[in-house]
């Protein structure tokens, strides 16, 4: 069986749950034979690269290290899940500091160690800011890096599907916009179930006000429900959704739920968030992003909040004043 590419892949934080898993699930989608495990957890990671082994998976040549110099030399995909994880009762922007630092310390080893790398998705928390960070620190293009929002999407459609006793595939063109977080906007204007838009449903006896705001809170609190269920933040949802934004990002099929990207425009701008795009081999690309007035307004509200969050990580110096962006990163106008 042919793999995807030879390109080296590399996951940060792979001794963890969500990075040995995505490390498994890339073996198994037959991404690359090249796939390299980096943790500074040498002890850890070296356990998930027995276990990896112990797979058998044809034609892999799997290595691992605690250097970061090794992991990223000739690199040419990324992803991290190399934060601190949220625990129970913790926001996603809790994490902020501690992880923000992490991410801007991540940029400049790509800087320096893999600048010609090809893509970059960012999953740990808060992966909006962290993705931001990182961008701006790596010096890469707004179209190289890509965020974890794509699974806030999926949950949208889990909760539908669950509602309407129907397969999870019969849900279609779900969109959540924004921030990865609880400040994300939920569209129903895109939706549909089995072919019936979604906003007819919504003040129906199939699906009331009531229980449609009651839904939109489970999505917008998925994370913090599987904390409560399983004791630890998500693994597997995260690891597999992105995975899929990688494989997109190296010639697979294309990732067309809406994933976290950079956005400069007249109304959001210096800011990462999820936005209508798809990723391909090209990159991350933009889309007219439709809705209601007041889907756009929540959509607004989400902007803002990310925009207070970016300010603090200025306020920390972890990043500097958004007119000096561009010195540290030219590709940020």
């Amino acid at each position: 069986m042919n793999f995807l590419t030879e390109d080296k892949l590399t996951f940060v934080g792979a001794a963890g749950m969500i990075g040995s898993n995505m490390a498994q699930t890339a073996a198994m989608m037959r991404l690359t034979p090249n796939i390299c495990l980096y943790d500074p957890f040498i002890q850890g990671l070296e356990g998930v690269a027995e276990e990896m082994r112990h797979c058998g998976f044809e034609g892999l040549n799997l290595t691992f290290t605690d250097d970061i110099e090794k992991a990223f030399t000739g690199t040419k995909y990324i992803v991290s899940a190399g934060g601190a994880p949220r625990k129970e009762g913790m926001t996603r922007e809790d994490l902020l500091r501690g992880n923000s630092e992490i991410a801007a310390e991540l940029g400049r080893n790509i800087k320096r160690y893999c600048p010609d790398v090809h893509h970059v998705t960012i999953i740990f928390n808060p992966a909006d800011i962290t993705g931001l960070v990182t961008l701006v620190h790596s010096g890469l293009k707004p179209s190289q890096v890509t965020t974890l929002a794509a699974l806030d999407t999926t949950r949208l459609q889990s909760e539908l599907a669950k509602h309407f006793g129907v397969l999870q595939s019969k849900v279609t063109n779900c969109r959540t916009y924004g921030g990865h977080g609880e400040m994300m906007a939920v569209f129903a204007s895109t939706a549909q179930v089995e072919d019936t838009p979604l906003s007819t449903l919504i003040g129906t006896d199939k699906l009331s006000n009531e229980e449609w705001i009651a839904l939109k809170e489970r999505v917008v609190k998925g994370g913090a429900n599987i904390i409560k269920l399983r004791g630890r933040s998500s693994f597997q949802s995260p690891s597999y959704v992105s995975v899929k934004m990688i494989a997109a990002a190296m010639g697979g099929e294309p990732f067309v739920q809406p994933s976290g990207c950079y956005v400069a425009n007249e109304k959001y701008n210096h800011i990462m968030m999820a936005m209508e795009n798809n990723i391909t081999k090209e990159g991350v690309i933009c889309h007219e992003m439709k809705g209601t007035a007041e889907e756009l307004a929540l959509l607004d509200q989400s902007y803002e909040h990310l925009c207070a969050l970016r300010n603090q990580v200025i306020d920390m110096g972890i990043l500097p004043p958004l007119t000096e962006w561009s010195k540290i990163n030219p590709n940020l106008k």
